[in-house]
């Protein structure tokens, strides 16, 4: 899942987004305690594009406010997790909390501070996320701001996603206020506007609503595919699950999904036991985080929450599955986060939904959105890594050019928060297999014939042939492939420095940056592409966290089956929000099969590239057939920037992390 473009070309708002700090004082050694101190806050609705404010919220309407507080000895912390925390040394939540939670006495003054105003709060157990519960009119005087209603108009989604829904919400206007003492220890504060600013982006097989085949299959018939409709048991055989099967199933573990809309009722359930013919033994739990999402639907992403429960759940019958279901919010986003590791009932925790950088950069310096986002959902994985806890999400489906799907420019791109160090990023590949599909011009098919780094530039010419329309128009129209690249905003995280191919790439460049303007004070990005349908290999160095980490099969026409009312019932789906839940249940299998959580994957997996041992399978050709609409293999590395260090074997990676172990 990924946030939705705001307008068609070039947008500054949108999402969880952080107000302006015009406000913020400036901290010095002479600072009184008292003194009002801007924090970075969430989403301004009233500066999205085409908002109108028609009068000031109702003092009286309930609200609920996240403060997130900073993490104490992060740096330290944070190395720790790089090099890899061994088994024994992780921490129960009660001991995380007093080695790198907030203080009591710092939690006590806040929580005081907002009593004073009849805010009622909840401390998390790992003393890093209060919820605080009050109304408008409460924190309108607890933290100096005027809360009002705001019209945000409906727009046409990014790439293959749907529209965004018009919605009513209320925001503040200014960035809110804490005395100084209070405002020193607060990362951020979420949930002065209820703007849900994600729509699903679930990628649908191209060929899905005119298959052209007569063949009798039921996959070929119904979606147009020889080689797609997939089921976890497939996942298992692809990638060398089966052979922990022999004396686990995930039987007491539990695997968390953390997703921003409310399951289908039942849906899991009838995909398991009628669709992919799966004995569950483990349990399926809601968790409600702040009151929930609300209905489940199309429109609010419940096709991804139902593919993610059944993938994961599907993978590990003996595992128990918790679905966290948050708010479409910024403070519903990081509360289920929190909630997943400060209850740290799950041993393995996923989730596919994101932004680009380019977006969060810009944000930033159009003063919609403060430094603080990022930082809030770091600790939560620093926290997780801790106490062993795996964690994965999505990288992304629009290939290099992430930042095509919500800012609307064309330059090079990796997701957040697949761009954190301490979270394992999942890319795609796709297999050999054949794409019927019919179009007003006429029918054509697809195919490949080997694994690849998943890109669609094999289905531009098909698509064209069938559209009546240029090559060179649906290109554009169609950059959708396996996120990845290299992180700005992120440094190379010190695991990533065990192998080669990480630091440099080789790349075909279909689509080159054109028509540069500037998109934010300070930032100058394309607008627009210039296409070349028979580029060359070229080859380039590039600095920071890259991205992703591994891959599996991500391509919707070689991708997965998913039943629920918001799919359309049974339907064929891929992209990298498939492969995030299957590691994650593939966790579960791999934890009761060793006996003993394995925890953040990084570290032993880089160590395991790095040392042989066939526990990746590489796709290192570097060719016009092999990339994700930039980067294609690095012919001897261990890593590209398609797929990562490959695809996993999953029962010799087991083995390497009993060895660490």
């Amino acid at each position: 899942m990924r946030r939705a473009r705001l307008a068609a070309g070039i947008v500054l708002g949108a999402g969880v987004l952080i107000a302006p700090l015009a406000a913020a004082s400036s901290a010095s050694a002479t600072t009184s305690p008292n003194t009002p101190t801007a924090v970075p806050a969430g989403v301004n609705a009233a500066d999205l594009p085409g908002a109108t404010v028609f009068g000031t919220t109702p003092p009286s309407t309930p609200v609920t406010v996240s403060f997130i507080l900073k993490m104490r000895d992060e740096d330290s912390l944070a190395a720790a997790v790089e090099r890899g925390i061994p088994t024994a040394d992780y921490l129960g939540v009660g001991q995380f909390a007093a080695e790198y939670g907030q203080s009591a006495s710092n939690i006590n003054a806040l929580t005081n501070y907002l009593a004073g105003f009849g805010i009622t709060t909840t401390v998390y157990a790992d003393n890093l996320d209060v919820v605080a519960n009050g109304t408008a009119g409460d924190f309108n005087n607890a933290l100096t701001i005027t809360e009002e209603q705001v019209n945000v108009p409906a727009e046409r989604g990014g790439g293959v996603g749907p529209s965004s829904r018009k919605q009513t919400v209320y925001s503040n206007n200014q960035a809110p206020l804490l005395p100084y003492r209070l405002a020193s220890f607060v990362t951020a504060i979420l949930g002065l506007s209820d703007y849900g600013p994600y729509v699903s982006d679930a990628v649908k097989a191209a060929t899905q609503d005119a298959p052209q085949t007569s063949s009798s299959s039921t996959c070929i018939a119904e979606f147009g595919l020889s080689n797609g409709c997939h089921l976890p048991q497939d996942f298992a055989s692809m990638y060398d699950l089966n052979p922990l099967y022999r004396r686990a199933d995930g039987a007491g573990e539990t695997a968390a999904i953390v997703t921003l809309a409310a399951v289908d009722p039942g849906a899991p359930e009838y995909f398991w036991s009628s669709v992919a013919d799966i004995t569950r033994t483990g349990s399926l739990t809601v968790d409600n985080i702040d009151g929930g999402p609300g209905a489940p639907s199309g429109t609010s992403g419940s096709d991804e929450t139902d593919l993610d429960i059944e993938q994961s759940g599907g993978l590990a019958p003996g595992a128990n599955v918790i679905d966290y279901q948050a708010p479409n919010t910024d403070y519903g986003f990081a509360d289920a986060f929190f909630t997943a590791a400060s209850q740290d009932i799950a041993g393995s925790v996923s989730a596919s939904w994101g932004e680009s950088e380019t977006y969060l950069e810009a944000s930033i310096r159009s003063g919609l959105e403060a430094s603080g986002y990022a930082p809030a959902f770091d600790e939560a994985f620093l926290e997780m890594a801790a106490q062993g806890q795996s964690a994965f999400t999505s990288s992304g489906d629009f290939g290099g050019y992430t930042a095509a799907e919500d800012l609307g420019t064309t330059n090079l791109a990796v997701g957040n928060p697949a761009d954190s160090p301490f979270i394992t990023a999942c890319g795609a590949t796709s297999l050999p297999g054949t794409s019927y599909l019919a179009g007003p011009a006429g029918t054509a098919t697809a195919t490949t014939t080997t694994t690849r780094i998943w890109g669609w530039d094999y289905l531009w010419q098909p698509i064209a042939d069938v559209t009546g329309e240029p090559l060179a128009t649906v290109a554009e129209s169609e950059p959708i492939g396996s996120g990845g690249g290299f992180s700005v905003l992120e440094p190379e995280p010190s695991y990533q420095t065990e192998v080669s191919g990480t630091n440099f790439f080789h790349a075909v460049e279909y689509l080159t940056p054109a028509d540069y303007e500037t998109v934010a004070p300070g930032l100058v990005e394309p607008t627009a592409w210039n296409f070349a349908a028979t580029p060359s290999v070229t080859f380039g160095f590039g600095t920071g966290r890259a991205v992703p980490d591994l891959a599996t099969d991500g391509d919707p026409q070689t991708g997965y089956l998913i039943y629920g009312a918001s799919a359309g019932g049974l339907n064929e789906y891929g992209g990298t929000s498939f492969v995030a839940p299957q590691l994650n249940g593939s966790t579960a299998v791999i934890d009761s099969y060793l006996g003993h959580r394995v925890g953040f994957w990084n570290p032993v997996m880089y160590a395991a590239a790095a040392g042989g041992g066939h526990v990746f399978s590489q796709l290192n050709a570097a060719s016009t057939s092999n990339d994700n609409i930039y980067y294609t293999g690095n012919p001897g590395a261990e890593y590209n920037e398609g797929v990562g260090l490959g695809q996993p074997d999953l029962a010799r990676l087991a083995a390497a992390f009993g060895s660490a172990a």
